[in-house]
């Protein structure tokens, strides 16, 4: 606390008569020059409550309890995918269920005095004083975390050329996109860069880099795995996820990360029960119903990515599951939008009354506010029609969106009333070719963006989706593109999803 007749750094600079008559004029408030005085004096009394504010040490950021140090910008030499932000060793407790194992963390996660720029030149130098809840409970199990993994710019593409650090390209075939925003995370795991890793999920970011990657990603149930310590794209659909290259080691990592934290992540469910997924996953299928998603068919764009999955979720009748036809006429009407939170909230939100990492909200205003040319086109395209909407309709969108919401999320209640999972492509083609600088805006846009419109819906509605691969189409270069098939349950009910994967993995191995 401020001691009395000392000086202090003051927290807050409290406003002078002409920023508060400039406020009334902007707001249209029509306060008069006596009631303006009055202001200015009341809010310099009130400047006291905020220092005092300022000065109170956070109790809710714990304490980090493995030694590390800052570690490095990879060279071009050890990152041949461009797949990692940066390389750091942190070993984790001498024994648990990852011991031995090596983890990516996409670098919207934050991981205590390694440097984090969300892909963006926005949050060039930030370093966060504090573990990500998810990177505590990996390094609890034992973990060996060894890099954070490239994202696009504030997670907001589905490809993987918007990264402040350049492109990053897919091990499959070095010429086509990896997929985002958790391009880094998929392309370590699928080139063997790592044993695991982490991805961040607002629209398909841990299912579509698996997907074009060939490799597994689950975006659990919505609240399953704490987001504490992550930068968010909007409360409402933002998920952490594993990934990993076999479905039993993408239900251990799982097992690890989900569960309560303590009310730091508020929209989690209280003292939630999280089983050992891997030991559950090895089970019989047999008698288990699957509905294929007629709209989840319906949307894709290549032909042959409809026979590579329906022919892959045709195996599962040799594990005894039957197959029949189901639709949700609402999937293809995926609620998102994330302005206020990223942009005008420092990409954490509001009326959240869990863990907020002041922080990164500094860091996060500094750069918006001082340069924010530095997005690129697409992030400054999607902020300006948000700004127009905001400007022009205020929230009336925002809050229509979440009301079909409401519906969309009864009609998949309903359909899985029916079916014990659903089966759709994860993405409606398979991995394109890098864009070139001569693209045009309009078609970098949807080289993006268009690769959502299977993936975007369980982000808003929360339920467990996962990608595995379903097989291949060739390419004319000789190359074989992997095609996702995905896989959606019940909410919290995690293990039957991972066991219809499994099941399709061994009658696939």
């Amino acid at each position: 606390m401020a001691e009395e007749g000392i000086y202090h750094s003051p927290g807050l600079t409290a406003p002078a008569v002409e920023d508060l008559r400039k406020l009334n004029q902007e707001m249209k408030f029509r306060c008069t020059e006596e009631e303006i005085q009055g202001m200015a004096k009341v809010m310099g009394e009130l400047t006291a409550n905020f220092q005092r504010v300022s000065e109170i040490p956070d109790p809710s950021i714990p304490r980090v309890r493995y030694p590390r140090t800052p570690g490095h910008r990879p060279t071009p030499e050890e990152n041949p995918y461009n797949a990692w932000a940066w390389r750091c060793d942190i070993r984790g407790a001498a024994e648990g269920k990852l011991s031995g194992r090596t983890v990516g963390i996409k670098d919207n996660i934050a991981v205590a005095g390694v440097p984090m720029r969300n892909g963006s030149k926005l949050l060039e130098n930030y370093v966060p004083e504090f573990d990500a809840t998810v990177v505590t409970r990996i390094l609890d199990a034992g973990g060996r975390i060894v890099g954070k993994t490239t994202t696009e710019d504030l997670c907001y593409s589905g490809s993987s050329v918007t990264s402040s650090d350049g492109p990053v390209t897919n091990p499959r075939d070095q010429t086509r996109i990896a997929g985002g925003s958790s391009a880094g995370s998929g392309a370590v795991v699928a080139a063997g860069l790592a044993d695991l890793a982490v991805g961040g999920d607002q629209g398909g970011s841990v299912r579509i880099p698996a997907s074009f990657m060939g490799i597994v990603g689950f975006k659990p149930t919505f609240g399953l795995v704490p987001a504490t310590g992550t930068m968010g794209m909007e409360p409402t659909l933002d998920h952490v996820g594993p990934m990993a290259r076999t479905v039993t080691d993408c239900a251990l990592l799982l097992e690890v990360i989900a569960g309560y934290d303590g009310g730091r992540d508020a929209r989690q469910i209280p003292n939630m029960s999280v089983p050992e997924y891997s030991k559950l996953v090895d089970v019989s299928v047999a008698g288990k119903k699957v509905g294929l998603l007629k709209e989840g068919f319906d949307v894709c764009t290549e032909e042959a990515v409809k026979t590579v999955v329906r022919q892959a979720a045709s195996r599962l009748t040799q594990a005894g599951i039957t197959l029949r036809e189901a639709s949700v006429p609402m999937h293809k009407d995926g609620f998102y939008g994330t302005y206020q939170c990223m942009f005008k909230n420092s990409g954490v939100g509001l009326f959240n009354k869990g863990f907020y990492p002041t922080s990164l909200q500094e860091a996060f205003f500094r750069g918006y506010t001082t340069h924010p040319h530095d997005t690129p086109p697409a992030v400054k395209f999607l902020a300006m029609v948000a700004e127009y909407i905001d400007r022009l309709y205020g929230n009336k969108f925002y809050g229509k969106g979440h009301n079909l919401v409401l519906e969309l999320t009864r009609q998949f209640d309903e359909a899985l009333e029916e079916f014990d999972v659903l089966i759709l492509p994860t993405l409606p083609y398979t991995a394109t070719k890098l864009p070139t600088p001569d693209w045009s805006f309009e078609g970098l846009y949807h080289s993006l963006y268009s690769m959502v419109s299977n993936t975007l819906s369980f982000d808003s509605t929360g339920h467990p989706a996962l990608s595995i691969n379903a097989g291949f189409v060739p390419t004319p270069e000789g190359t074989q593109l992997p095609v996702g098939m995905m896989i959606v349950g019940k909410k919290f009910d995690e293990v039957t999803v991972l066991q219809v994967a499994r099941a399709f993995e061994k009658l696939s191995e």
